[in-house]
C-alpha cells in the first residue's frame, strides 16, 4: 500500500509542476509557478508597507537620493531590455519602490513585485554609485526572475514531499518515523533548498550585472565590491549556505563581464 502511494504520487507531482511552469523573458528558463503572482504581490506589498512603518526610513539625504536614483536607472534598464524582447507587459503588476533604511546590517533585499530596501550599513561597503548599482541590480534581478514565486513553489513541493514520506512510514515505529522525517528534512534542505537558493543568487548576480551595465554603470566595479564583502564577512562555506561563496561569485562575475558589456552596447 505504501509503495502504491509513492508511485501514484510521483506522476501527479511531475504533472503539477509541468502544468504550472512559466517561461521567464530574461533568462528564457521554464520555472515553477505553483503560486500566482497576483496573490504573491499583494502579500509582498502589505508586508513591505508594514516593514517601512516599523523601521526608520531615511529620506532627503544624498545617500537616500542615490538609492532612489540607482533604483530608477536600473528599472529603466529593465524596461528597455524587456521592450526589446517584446515583453513590456511582463512588468504589469510590478510597483517599484526603493528605500534606504537606517540599520547597521550590511544587507539589502527585494520583495516580489519590486519592493526594495537598502540598509545604510551596506553603503560603506558599496563605496560608490557603481558599487550600489551592483547591489540594486542584483535585487531588481531577483524580482524580475520571479525568485520569490519559485521559492514559494519549492516550499509547496517540499511540504507535499514531507506528507508523502510521512504516509509511507506511517506504519513504522515512532522512532523510525522520527528519524525518517529528520533525514528528509535535512536531505531536502542540503540537497534541494540550499542549492536552489544558491542558483537563484548566482542568477541574480548574472542578470543584475547586465542590468547595471545597461543602466550605464561600470560592471567591472562589481568585483571590488564583492572583494570588500568577502574581506568583511571572512568568506562563506558554500555547501551549507543559501549563497555562493564570495570566491565563486567573483569568478562568475568576471566570466559574465564581456556578455554584460555586449548587451549594454545594444542600448
Amino acid at each position: 500500500m505504501r509503495k502504491y502511494i509513492l508511485f501514484s504520487f510521483l506522476p501527479l507531482a511531475v504533472l503539477l509542476v509541468l502544468l504550472t511552469c512559466a517561461t521567464n523573458p530574461l533568462s528564457g528558463k521554464s520555472t515553477m509557478a505553483l503560486v500566482d503572482n497576483t496573490e504573491l504581490f499583494a502579500m509582498s506589498f502589505q508586508e513591505y508597507d508594514q516593514f517601512l512603518a516599523e523601521n526608520k526610513v531615511i529620506t532627503g539625504t544624498a545617500e537616500a537620493n542615490m538609492v532612489e536614483r540607482v533604483g530608477q536607472n536600473i528599472r529603466t534598464a529593465a524596461e528597455k531590455w524587456l521592450a526589446s524582447e517584446g515583453q513590456s507587459n511582463y512588468l504589469d503588476g510590478y510597483e517599484w519602490e526603493y528605500h534606504l533604511v537606517d540599520s547597521e546590517e550590511v544587507n539589502a533585499w527585494c520583495m516580489p513585485g519590486g519592493k526594495i530596501v537598502v540598509y545604510s550599513g551596506i553603503l560603506p561597503v558599496t563605496e560608490t554609485e557603481d558599487g550600489l548599482a551592483t547591489v540594486m541590480g542584483h535585487e531588481v534581478a531577483h524580482a524580475l526572475l520571479n525568485h520569490g514565486q519559485q521559492r514559494m513553489s519549492a516550499g509547496v513541493l517540499q511540504q507535499l514531499g514531507g506528507s508523502l514520506v510521512g504516509a509511507v512510514v506511517s506504519g513504522g515505529s515512532e522512532n523510525t518515523q522520527a528519524l525518517t522525517m529528520l533525514a528528509y528534512g535535512v536531505g531536502s534542505q542540503v540537497l534541494g533548498t540550499l542549492p536552489f537558493s544558491r542558483e537563484h543568487e548566482s542568477e541574480a548576480d548574472h542578470y543584475g550585472l547586465i542590468l547595471m551595465a545597461i543602466a550605464g554603470y561600470e560592471p567591472e566595479e562589481s568585483v571590488p565590491f564583492w572583494e570588500r564583502m568577502s574581506a568583511l564577512s571572512g568568506g562563506t562555506i558554500e555547501f551549507l549556505s543559501t549563497h555562493p561563496s564570495d570566491t565563486t561569485r567573483i569568478r562568475q562575475l568576471r566570466g559574465w563581464m564581456a556578455e554584460a558589456k555586449k548587451k549594454a552596447a545594444e542600448f
